[in-house]
């Protein structure tokens, strides 16, 4: 079988002037093509720049895809993707119809504009992997959940980094750890605005029993909590020494000014104050000069 979207060893059956006819004849593949996948066709065509003096019943590695014609046609190229995987591929341009990825190869791959988890840019690198559309054309889609591994090496408490690939209010943020295994940083550690493309760098609270990973951009709270107060004390002290933030404010207010849990600012303004840096007032918070 000919199979579009994989690397695959195919045998050489026909010479012509303009390239070499391959064909699977009968050499075995490991791999099971999904719906769409295989090119019922008999043989297909290597064009000659691509060839190197082979000769009738030599065998090749080749990428199958499909040319500006739509026509099925192998290379010896092999892309930056491949059916089943996940890459980070460059915008080369931005149409009226969707995106065309550099994957390395003559023709660009198209991601739609429907396949686009958040609205891409010329020059923007992007998370993609490849599905089969309608037509029987390989296209990039950037909803890659169903294609990430659950199979990581990493364990509670690990450090990581990934890519954030899309971001549902009502969830969290999901993450490509090292852009291949799958991982979430849930809607209440999200205290800090992130961006579907951005790289992060969290730890692992949490390893699923299906092997996906729960994360968050935030140390221990006992190793958190020397940032959390150095980010109360110096708004504290850029607004002049009173802020009208305490421990009844909601905790609404206390992530927009200062990207923190309601528990974390209580945590680090009962620090300070323990410090003697700050006085905890009904009104809000004061800071503790010398002559206090």
């Amino acid at each position: 079988m000919i199979i579009l979207g994989k690397m695959q060893t195919l045998r050489v059956v026909k010479k012509t002037d303009f390239g070499l006819y391959l064909s699977s004849d009968g050499i075995e593949t490991s791999y099971t093509p999904k719906k769409n996948e295989r090119v019922d066709v008999p043989s297909i065509l290597l064009p000659k720049k691509q060839t190197n003096n082979e000769s009738v019943g030599d065998t090749i590695e080749v990428f199958v895809y499909k040319d500006s014609e739509d026509r099925p046609i192998a290379t010896t190229t092999r892309p930056l993707l491949t059916m089943g995987q996940v890459a980070k591929l460059t915008v080369k341009e931005v149409t009226n119809i969707g995106a065309f990825l550099d994957w390395g190869l003559a023709k660009d791959l198209f991601l739609p504009f429907k396949e686009q988890s958040f609205r891409v840019q010329k020059g923007d690198s992007v998370l993609v992997t490849l599905y089969i559309d309608k037509s029987s054309r390989l296209c990039a889609t950037s909803k890659i959940y169903p294609v990430l591994r659950a199979d990581s090496p990493y364990q509670r408490e690990d450090q990581v980094s990934g890519t954030v690939y899309e971001i549902i209010d009502a969830f969290g943020a999901y993450v490509a750890v090292d852009d291949c295994f799958s991982a979430l940083i849930p809607k209440k550690e999200l205290f800090t605005p992130l961006r579907a493309g951005q790289t992060v760098q969290a730890r692992v609270t949490k390893v699923q029993p299906d092997g996906r990973l729960v994360l968050s951009i935030r140390e221990k709270s006992y190793l958190q909590m020397d940032k959390d107060c150095e980010i109360i004390y110096d708004a504290l002290c850029k607004a002049g020494g009173f802020l009208p933030y305490h421990d009844k404010t909601s905790p609404e207010l206390i992530k927009t000014k200062f990207g923190l849990s309601k528990n974390a600012f209580k945590r680090a303004i009962g620090h300070l104050q323990k410090e003697g840096k700050l006085l905890i007032e009904e009104d809000g918070i004061s800071k503790i000069t010398e002559n206090q």
